[in-house]
C-alpha cells in the first residue's frame, strides 16, 4: 500500500514539491553562508519525493545553533514552503481518494518550518532513532 501511496503522491503532488525544496536549496548554496540550508532543503525534497514508510525524529544532541537556524530558515524560505504543503493538502483533500494524501502532506509542514535538528528515518525504526540518538 506504501508503493501505491507513493507513487500517487509522486505524481499529484511530491514532484512539484520536491521542485520547490531543490529551488530554495539551490538559492541557499548561492548566498553561500546559507549553505547548510541548502543541504537540509535537498534532504527534504528527497523525503518529499516518497515520504510515505518514512517519518521525522527529533536530535537530541540538536543545540542552540539548530534552534538559531530554524529562525533563519523560516524567514528565507520555510513559510513559502509550508504554505505550499498546506495548499496541497487542502486540494488533496477535497476528493475522498486524495484525503491520505492530504495528511501526508500536513504531516510535511513542522519539517518545511523547522529543517535543522530533525533526523528523517524509515517509519519502521522511529523508535529506536528516538530512543537511542
Amino acid at each position: 500500500m506504501r508503493v501505491v501511496l507513493n507513487i500517487i503522491w509522486l505524481v499529484l503532488c511530491g514532484f512539484w514539491m520536491a521542485i520547490a525544496y531543490v529551488v530554495a536549496g539551490l538559492v541557499a548554496f548561492i548566498l553561500i553562508v546559507t549553505i547548510p540550508f541548502g543541504i537540509a532543503s535537498f534532504r527534504i525534497a528527497n523525503y518529499v519525493l516518497w515520504p510515505f514508510g518514512r517519518t521525522t525524529v527529533v536530535r537530541r544532541e540538536a543545540g542552540v545553533a539548530s534552534l538559531i537556524g530554524n529562525i533563519i530558515w523560516i524567514v528565507l524560505f520555510g513559510w513559502w514552503l509550508a504554505l505550499g504543503h498546506l495548499a496541497s493538502g487542502i486540494a488533496l483533500c477535497v476528493t475522498i481518494i486524495g484525503i491520505p494524501l492530504g495528511l501526508a502532506s500536513f504531516k510535511l509542514i513542522p519539517i518545511s518550518l523547522v529543517p535543522l535538528g530533525v533526523r528523517i528515518v524509515p517509519s519502521d525504526s522511529a523508535a529506536v532513532y528516538a530512543d537511542y540518538h
